[in-house]
């Protein structure tokens, strides 16, 4: 009784019998009175005996011989349309079936045709944005592990090399090569944290100490720390913070994300004459409701109408930064991290040469 097949043809078989039961009772029920009816003026009631009586019981028996051949009829005929319903019905979910399996087998390429009844329609839609789903993820975890592996090969070379060069007595083990080696290892520490932190993000583990927090000092923290690099550099830091700003929040993660929004325009402007950072931060509304609006505006490279659609994926650098320190994976973590406080980060840019903006916007309480 739990296969769905045989469901289907009992229920098809039930609302035969029913019907038939139903119609037999109702037949038994009205024809005496619709024969006594009709017979009342030709004197052949079925009270009257003799040739009303006969006639009567004449009709009688062909309604109920009429009545059990229609009956077994409609049964047999249930029987027949029910295992056939109930065949066409279930083919499309054997499909189905067939197709989840591939799925778990790891056959992200198939495609479910489309039943012509339109749950079981909905159903292999789901079905094929599913296997598309799992196709685009599958692609994006080979494609993480070569990047892992691209990122992580040029530091292992350098310590490789250099460890190579002191054993056979090439190079000797001074300060000056020893620091390279100690920052290469810093440089695989650092995106072991980041990739850490990145996996925790994606997979919603992400343990954050929501309070409530004063956005607007949380900035101005963020932008002393700043001030030694940026005047080390030469670049400006124009900071437009006022007021308070009060919104629930993980102050640490917020404040690595605004560092590396300040790391990055550091690192776009550094290298240009009167180079200048903006940073400001103010109360607005968006969908009917306060948001703490950040913004890190830069007179650096800018990004090309490509880039913007891709400084946010994992391990893209623009080709300007890609000999800059870092793990390519800063905005990807910034991104996830503020979405988890219900916010948004988006990159805006009016062209190579003409500087960048990122805006950060949080929900205030």
């Amino acid at each position: 009784m739990k296969r769905l097949s045989i469901r289907l043809f009992i229920t098809h078989l039930a609302v035969a019998l029913v019907g038939g039961l139903v119609t037999a009772l109702l037949v038994r029920l009205l024809v005496p009175r619709l024969y006594d009816e009709a017979s009342h003026g030709l004197g052949m009631g079925r009270g009257r005996g003799g040739q009303g009586g006969q006639m009567w019981q004449i009709v009688a028996t062909s309604v109920d011989q009429a009545l059990i051949v229609g009956v077994i009829a409609g049964v047999l005929l249930a029987i027949v349309l029910g295992l056939l319903l109930s065949w066409r019905l279930l083919a499309p979910l054997r499909e189905m079936q067939h197709a989840t399996k591939q799925l778990a087998a790891g056959d992200y390429r198939l495609e479910v045709a489309r039943p012509g009844t339109t749950e079981l329609a909905e159903l292999a839609d789901d079905v094929n944005a599913l296997a598309g789903a799992l196709a685009t993820t599958d692609a994006r975890r080979v494609r993480l592990i070569s990047e892992v592996a691209h990122e992580m090969r040029t530091p292992l070379t350098v310590i490789d090399g250099y460890v190579e060069g002191m054993i056979d007595g090439v190079f000797v083990a001074d300060a000056e090569r020893l620091g390279s080696i100690s920052t290469e290892v810093r440089r695989l520490r650092r995106l072991t944290d980041d990739l850490s932190t990145l996996s925790r993000v994606e997979e919603g583990r992400l343990e954050l100490e929501m309070a409530e927090v004063d956005l607007a000092a949380l900035v101005r923290r963020s932008a002393e720390r700043f001030e030694p690099q940026f005047e080390e550099a030469d670049v400006r830091l124009h900071s437009l913070v006022t007021g308070k700003l009060i919104a629930r929040a993980d102050a640490d993660r917020i404040g690595q994300v605004v560092g590396n929004l300040l790391g990055n325009a550091l690192r776009a402007t550094r290298e240009r004459t009167g180079g200048e950072v903006l940073l400001g931060i103010a109360r607005t509304n968006e969908g009917g409701r306060a948001v703490a609006r950040l913004t890190v505006t830069d007179n650096g490279v800018g990004l090309t109408t490509d880039e913007l659609t891709k400084i946010f994926e994992r391990f893209y650098r623009a080709p300007s930064a890609r000999d800059t320190a870092g793990s390519g994976i800063g905005l990807t973590i910034a991104r996830d991290i503020v979405r988890a406080h219900g916010g948004e980060l988006t990159a805006n840019s009016p062209g190579p040469g003409k500087g960048a903006t990122l805006t950060l916007t949080l929900p205030l309480v």
